[in-house]
């Protein structure tokens, strides 16, 4: 194996992932929908690839895909936390900003 190529290895294994709270709206019906991710960079695709297999769990935002397609949808990020050492921390503090996002917007928790 290169040196280049363990570099960059080492590098990936220790990038900073960002946890967040995200945002998915529906402009024709109007609908709104948050959630929570232990990486917001990823999880865009993860949800838009489970759309497009028809699989996604949230069936209300499964239907507004179904609707509307991809074109109808637009993604954001609300919040990014703070980076935090703890997986249990980060993952009460996503729950709670997450309620917190889902009462500000009237969104639906996904």
């Amino acid at each position: 194996m290169s040196m280049n190529r363990k570099a960059a290895i080492a590098a990936y294994k220790e990038r900073k992932t960002i946890a967040g709270i995200y945002v998915i709206r529906c402009g024709a019906s109007g609908m709104v929908w948050v959630g929570q991710a232990p990486n917001l960079e990823t999880i865009q695709n993860r949800i838009w690839f489970t759309l497009r297999q028809g699989g996604h769990p949230c069936r209300s935002l499964q239907a507004a895909w179904n609707a509307h397609g991809e074109a109808g949808l637009t993604f954001g990020e609300c919040e990014r936390l703070e980076d935090e050492e703890s997986a249990y921390v980060r993952n009460a503090l996503l729950k709670e900003r997450v309620l917190h996002w889902r009462d500000e917007m009237k969104a639906e928790v996904i």
